[in-house]
């Protein structure tokens, strides 16, 4: 691989480990597309190095695990503000 490609994907990673951020929330901060992100973390970096690869996954599945609550929340937070319009 070429080296600004293994060192973008090892970025990706690590930023993930750092901050728990969600692939959606790393693509919107780095200006790259979810499927860039989510290939780099999961098809390339497993070839690249392994051991951050696993440290990686177990937060994506963290992530990927509290997803429906993230959503509920998104969601109340959505009525909430429309019931606060509403009474004003």
């Amino acid at each position: 691989m070429k080296e600004d490609l293994e060192e973008r994907i090892r970025m990706f990673a690590n930023h993930i480990l750092q901050t728990h951020d969600t692939i959606r929330k790393t693509a919107n901060i780095y200006g790259y597309s979810k499927s860039t992100i989510h290939n780099d973390v999961s098809v390339r970096l497993r070839k690249l190095d392994f051991q951050l690869y696993q440290e990686t996954k177990k937060v994506l599945d963290e992530n990927f695990a509290e997803k429906h609550l993230r959503g509920g929340e998104a969601t109340k937070k959505k009525y909430q503000e429309k019931e606060e319009d509403l009474n004003l």
